[in-house]
């Protein structure tokens, strides 16, 4: 099974449906439709385009729709579980999850329309937890830069959960 992904077969530009092959998110929250560039292990880049019939424009704000400065964040960390999810063996037993977010900034607002280019380097990457550099450009302008680090954790309901249990027989 570990072969079937694109990743680990080098293949360098992924569509969504690859994409949605080793991540876990789902519409509305998965924050990446396409990947450009790979270097296994070491840097990624993926590309998110912004449209008016995301759902968090309803409310945020009416009137002068924003895309949420956590929602690009969260699209660094998509990008870097795209990258490395598929280096960790049994992954779909886990799920990453943020530790912490250092550092960002954002400096121009993600409008309707936009296109994200999302780069992300890894600063270092032990066998449970990571630490990666994002930086999100629109039309070559910075509009938002954060470390975040992310940890494997256990997915609820995963084996050690979900295993059957012993049923004394009379």
């Amino acid at each position: 099974m570990e072969n079937s992904n694109p990743i680990l077969n080098g293949q360098q530009v992924l569509e969504v449906t690859d994409i949605m092959g080793i991540l876990p998110h789902r519409y509305p929250f998965l924050f990446i439709d396409r990947i450009l560039e790979v270097e296994r292990k070491k840097r990624i880049v993926a590309i998110k385009n912004v449209s008016i019939n995301e759902p968090f424009f309803q409310g945020h704000f009416p009137g002068f729709p924003i895309m949420p400065g956590a929602l690009v964040v969260e699209s660094i960390a998509q990008a870097g579980g795209t990258l490395l999810l598929p280096e960790v063996p049994d992954r779909q037993n886990k799920l990453m999850v943020f530790t912490s977010i250092e550092r960002a900034k954002f400096r121009r607002p993600v409008l309707p329309g936009d296109q994200l280019r999302i780069e992300i380097n890894v600063l270092n990457w032990r066998s449970r937890a990571v630490k990666m550099e994002g930086r999100v450009t629109v039309q070559g302008q910075l509009a938002c830069e954060a470390i975040v680090m992310c940890q494997l954790v256990p997915r609820p309901g995963g084996p050690a959960e979900s295993a059957p249990q012993a049923v004394a027989q009379e």
